[in-house]
C-alpha cells in the first residue's frame, strides 16, 4: 500500500472524491504541515495555526499508480488560486501534494511540470515532504457519506 497526503480546499469533498476511486483503500481527513500540535477545526480555521485541510489517501499500487491519482486529484482543484477553492477562503483552504516516500517526488514533479503546460498563471500548489498530520475531529471523517446532502465543492462526476 501507498500512502499520499492531498490538499484540495475543504476536506469533505477531497475525501469523498478519493474514496469513490478504485483502488483508494483508505482516506482521512486532517490538519497538515501547520506549526502547533493537535489543533482543533475552531483553531485552523482562524488561519493562524499554519496548517491545510488534508485527506490522507492510502492506496494500491497495482490497482491505481501515484501518477493516475493524481492526475485524477488535478481534475478537482484550480492550482493556480492561492488559499481558495471554490467559495472557501483563507490558508487552509491552499492546495498541495505532502509526500512521505522521497521516491514519489520525481512522479509528483512529473505531473506538476505537465498541468502546468495547460495554465499561464503559474501553479500555487505545493509540493512537499509530509512534517506534521493530525486527524481531525470524528465528524469531520467520512462527512459526506455521513451527510449525503453537505456542502461540497468538488464536482463528484469528474
Amino acid at each position: 500500500m501507498k500512502e499520499i497526503y492531498l490538499a484540495g480546499g475543504c476536506f469533505w469533498g477531497v475525501e469523498e472524491y478519493m474514496s469513490r476511486i478504485e483502488g483508494v483503500m483508505d482516506t482521512e481527513v486532517g490538519y497538515a504541515n501547520g506549526n502547533t500540535e493537535y489543533p482543533s477545526y475552531k483553531e485552523v480555521c482562524t488561519g493562524t495555526t499554519g496548517h491545510v485541510e488534508t485527506t490522507y489517501v492510502k492506496f494500491d499500487e497495482d490497482i491505481i499508480s501515484l501518477e493516475n491519482l493524481l492526475n485524477r486529484f488535478w481534475k478537482i482543484i484550480d492550482p493556480t488560486i492561492l488559499d481558495r477553492q471554490g467559495p472557501d477562503v483563507g490558508s487552509q483552504y491552499r492546495t498541495g501534494i505532502y509526500y512521505i516516500d522521497d521516491r514519489d517526488l520525481d512522479i509528483i514533479q512529473d505531473t506538476f511540470e505537465k498541468q502546468q503546460k495547460k495554465y499561464v498563471e503559474p501553479i500555487v500548489t505545493e509540493v512537499e515532504r509530509l512534517s506534521s498530520f493530525y486527524k481531525a475531529e470524528e465528524y469531520h471523517q467520512d462527512y459526506l457519506k455521513k451527510n449525503p446532502g453537505g456542502y461540497c465543492h468538488i464536482d463528484m462526476s469528474i
